[in-house]
């Protein structure tokens, strides 16, 4: 695992579940699994955010608010899937009213699979996650690097 410079903030978002991977969500927060010993904060607001926990399948009623939440959140940003439902739609996959997995709307990072998906296994994927975010504010650090150097050579 990586070292962050600041603690990454989660956002939670359910996304039309039957609450089974939100309790488990949850429960990952609490003193038993305490995924805050990675450093990791619970935030309500998503411009707070930098890791974005998703549950359950996306449909039309929750599709804009998903993607709403995803573009407040700022960049550099994780996305996780979390639950079968979230990877792929789960059993509800050839309802009327469900489009699919979360990646349909927005891009993912991680997938954490399960039905319900263990604490133990969101744990893993939000450190999964913390790997991939310091490899995003890096690419964003040479991006800013290079784009100054190249402002440097013009003047």
């Amino acid at each position: 695992m990586t070292y962050l410079k600041k603690s990454p903030w989660i956002i939670h978002y359910d996304a039309s579940s039957c609450n089974g991977c939100d309790i488990e969500v949850l429960a990952a927060l609490t003193p038993l699994y305490d995924v805050e010993r990675f450093g990791i904060v619970n935030t309500g607001n998503p411009k707070h955010a930098d890791i974005f926990l998703v549950t359950g399948s996306v449909n039309e009623q929750n599709r804009q608010v998903l993607i709403n939440t995803y573009e407040l959140i700022p960049d550099p940003k994780v996305v996780v899937a979390i639950g079968i439902c979230a990877t792929s739609g789960g059993i509800f996959r050839e309802c009327y009213n469900v489009m699919g997995g979360i990646d349909k709307v927005i891009p993912v990072d991680v997938y954490v699979t399960g039905c319900a998906a263990r604490p133990e296994s969101i744990i893993d994927g939000v450190v999964q996650g913390l790997g991939i975010l310091e490899s995003k504010r890096l690419a964003m650090a040479e991006k800013r690097a290079g784009s100054r150097a190249k402002a440097g050579d013009a003047v």
